[in-house]
């Protein structure tokens, strides 16, 4: 195998797991951009790109990509396609995050602990 042959091999492995997994998806900041966006309802992919920024091609791909890992959903809708959240797509990150849960409770019960004992100390000082 040659050197252009192995290029080839690792874009297109780089491009299918992108476009496989929804963690891959979601780790590029202008697709969590613009799924904080479809968060208040589907947009235009033109107006998507205006807001943040990008080009209505840029953002078409962004959106492929969020599509086929199935977080956006889309719709024609007169002579425009209208781009939605897919919120079900999340449940990957949802569980995975879930998994943390335990860890963010004994976190924050220790920090309450620290600031009851902060203010007791303070109490007495007084």
């Amino acid at each position: 195998m040659t050197h252009s042959h192995i290029g080839i091999y690792v874009r297109f492995m780089a491009r299918a797991a992108t476009t496989s997994d929804v963690f891959n998806a979601i780790a590029e900041p202008q697709r969590r951009d613009i799924l904080a966006l479809l968060r208040a309802g589907e947009r235009p992919v033109n107006e998507l790109a205006l807001e943040l920024g990008m080009s209505q091609p840029g953002a078409s791909k962004h959106l492929r990509v969020l599509r086929e890992v199935g977080l956006v959903s889309d719709r024609k809708a007169g002579k425009q396609r209208l781009y939605g959240l897919d919120a079900r797509g999340m449940q990957p990150v949802h569980e995975w995050i879930g998994g943390f849960e335990q860890f963010w409770n004994a976190s924050f019960d220790r920090l309450d602990a620290y600031v009851h004992e902060l203010q007791h100390t303070s109490l007495e000082e007084k």
